[in-house]
């Protein structure tokens, strides 16, 4: 088990490395805290799987990850699935807030629920599968538009439209999209009554491993007299869901 540790640790450390930069090794075994022996013996190894691929001889040889590993990359993402790797969050985020949970992808200009979690006890609200949330007005749609290039979030606007629900809409372009600034800087967003009276939903972005939109989460309750504070709570368990499904995913946020 030690050996295959230390294996992982040196593809970690090879992949801190940018293009045409590879470690030799002696740089492996420091970095990865084994003797010079070690390293070369695991690295061989790795070698030999396609794990890791080496350019140059003697004290000039590199080396740097193997183009395996972006076989075997792809062959995982095919293998995940974002509702199934959501649906384990989404459950402990429903058990945490005491709130419906969904998460949804962006399809033709909308945000469309593949999957929800319900709560097994209390007021149950009227949501159902595939529901077609608007983007300017509902917490998941929101959330996937802010995360859209400014031209593009425009375009999508432009096919949409900003139709009232209820009298807090935003019906204005500009002050959407000025929203739309806050909710990135935030990590959530908030919908406050803007698509159903009596309603608040707050919703954060899923990202794949290349950083790009996968979907979106969200939670749904009872407005009531939920205090401000309450929303910015909630919103920061949204995100910090949100993070782990995309952690899972594979996306690496750059420090």
């Amino acid at each position: 088990m030690k050996t295959v540790g230390r294996g992982a640790e040196i593809l970690e450390a090879l992949a801190t490395r940018g293009p045409g930069n590879g470690m030799s090794v002696t740089e492996v075994g420091q970095a990865c805290g084994i003797s010079k022996s070690a390293a070369f013996g695991i690295l061989q190894t790795l070698r030999h799987y396609g794990l890791v691929a080496d350019e140059g001889e003697g004290m000039h040889r590199r080396y740097r990850l193997g183009m395996a590993l972006a076989r075997l990359g792809d062959r995982a993402r095919s293998q995940v699935s974002l509702r199934d790797v959501a649906r384990p969050v989404l459950l402990e985020l429903t058990a945490a807030t005491g709130m419906a949970s969904r998460v949804a992808v962006l399809e033709a200009g909308h945000a469309v629920v593949i999957d929800q979690v319900d709560l097994e006890h209390g007021p149950r609200l009227d949501l159902r599968m595939g529901t077609r949330e608007l983007p300017h007005c509902s917490g998941l749609g929101k959330a996937l538009l802010a995360e859209m290039p400014l031209d593009e979030a425009r375009a999508l606007i432009a096919r949409t439209g900003l139709r009232r629900r209820t009298s807090r809409t935003i019906t204005d372009e500009e002050t959407l999209l000025a929203h739309l600034r806050d909710i990135r800087m935030s990590g959530y967003a908030l919908d406050d009554e803007e698509d159903a009276e009596g309603i608040f939903c707050v919703g954060s972005v899923v990202r794949d491993h290349r950083g790009g939109t996968a979907g979106a989460i969200s939670v749904t309750g009872l407005k009531l007299d939920q205090p401000s504070w309450r929303f910015q709570e909630i919103g920061r368990e949204v995100a910090d869901a949100a993070q782990r499904i995309s952690r899972a995913l594979g996306y690496a946020p750059v420090s």
